[in-house]
């Protein structure tokens, strides 16, 4: 089927277009939803790949770890000026079709990046990555609300954006581990033939899915003092996140002087943790999504704050990955449902901002660790995440309009 194929925009999703309808699979439905799951997590584990590399990549293409942590930034800032481009610019085109291009992209991304000989056509591959990570996640929420019946909308945007989560559980742990066995360029090839395959999943598992308009208005969801108060609080967090996760490995190599075979074995405790996170704030936030972002701010700060001073051993260090796993694993679920709850009638702009926000914080959590990394040494990162993480908990705390 051609991506061309004309369907006209409507407002409201049509009779065939609710699961909780006649003629629609409800088991259909979940299983198009764990498919788009799978599309986050490839998305997700595309962009986190560098983060378990960056010294072998640094190492091949002549950079510092420094500017390997670039790669990073790169492809959030692609990823941040993709949503709000494409979400317009696609608005007319039935959805299956488009996610399955954007997830062709993100696979050929990875595969250029495997082959690439040098910096510049990295950060190329990089671009492409984050061009198709972008649009996929602007849509991916949208669509989950549509597959499922409205009483298990909840349910659904918590198994797809467990994607996220799950992505650092087997995602970036797994990279770790090809790279230390195959090298990088490998688990980046591995991630290039997941991102064809989940392609051809979603091709087959969701439903045909017409535009619910003509063409979204991006700006209208910043009316809401709500909307604005979410994206200032996922800025803050992110950024602070990213400065510090981002150079992790170097961080627990030189203060709790861990061997590089075991990071990939923390990595992994903290991506296990993040799952849990992950569903115990989409649970959490469909009653209260201020409380639950106000529990993780404060988790994630306090946490990321004593790495340097406690994370001098493996088990102190592996305590405080878990915790800080806890914390960031619920930071997406809880936003995406934040503006679900408070604009409903603009799911995609409202999605397509919190992308745009969300990879920009990426990109400068990653260019500001490297900074800080590079000129005053890489334990700064961590306070730089924690300051971050405590001004998120500041503006909730200050918060007096919430959504339902």
């Amino acid at each position: 089927m051609a991506l061309t194929d004309h369907v006209e925009p409507f407002d409201h999703p049509g009779p065939s277009d609710r699961p909780d309808r006649p003629g629609h699979s409800v088991r259909r439905g979940w299983t198009a939803a764990a498919v788009v799951a799978a599309g986050t997590f490839t998305v997700v584990t595309s962009e986190m790949l560098p983060v378990g590399l960056l010294t072998p990549i640094g190492g091949a293409l002549g950079v510092s770890e420094g500017t390997a942590g670039l790669t990073l930034t790169t492809t959030g800032l692609a990823a941040a000026v993709a949503a709000p481009v494409l979400t317009p610019l696609f608005a007319r085109y039935e959805r299956r079709r488009v996610m399955c291009l954007l997830m062709a992209l993100v696979g050929v991304g990875n595969l250029i990046g495997a082959w690439a000989p040098n910096f510049a056509v990295m950060t190329g591959a990089r671009v492409l990555v984050g061009i198709g990570m972008g649009g996929v996640w602007a849509l991916a929420a949208g669509i989950a609300v549509r597959l499922v019946p409205a009483r298990s909308v909840g349910a659904a945007t918590s198994l797809v954006f467990s994607g996220i989560a799950v992505a650092s559980v087997l995602g970036v742990p797994a990279g770790a581990f090809i790279g230390e066995w195959l090298g990088w360029r490998a688990a980046f090839a591995a991630a290039g033939v997941l991102g064809l395959l989940v392609a051809a999943a979603l091709a087959a598992a969701l439903p045909a899915l017409p535009p619910e308009t003509a063409r979204p208005r991006l700006t209208a969801p910043l009316a809401d003092a709500r909307v604005r108060v979410a994206l200032t609080v996922v800025a803050l967090l992110v950024t602070g996140h990213f400065a510090a996760y981002t150079y992790v490995r170097p961080v627990l190599e030189e203060v709790a002087g861990i061997r590089p075979a075991l990071v990939g074995v923390l990595l992994l405790g903290y991506g296990l943790a993040g799952v849990v996170g992950n569903f115990a704030a989409g649970a959490g936030a469909a009653r209260s999504p201020r409380g639950t972002l106000l529990v993780l701010s404060a988790l994630l700060a306090a946490t990321v704050f004593l790495v340097p001073a406690l994370g001098d051993s493996a088990v102190a260090a592996a305590v405080l990955l878990v915790a800080w796993g806890l914390a960031y694993g619920g930071v997406s679920v809880g936003v995406q449902s934040w503006l679900l709850a408070a604009v409903p009638q603009a799911r995609e702009a409202a999605s397509a901002l919190l992308v745009g926000v969300f990879n920009t914080a990426i990109a400068l959590g990653a260019f500001t660790g490297g900074r800080a990394a590079d000129g005053l040494g890489t334990s700064s990162v961590m306070y730089i995440g924690g300051a971050a993480a405590t001004a998120a908990a500041i503006v909730l705390a200050a918060t007096r309009r919430r959504p339902r």
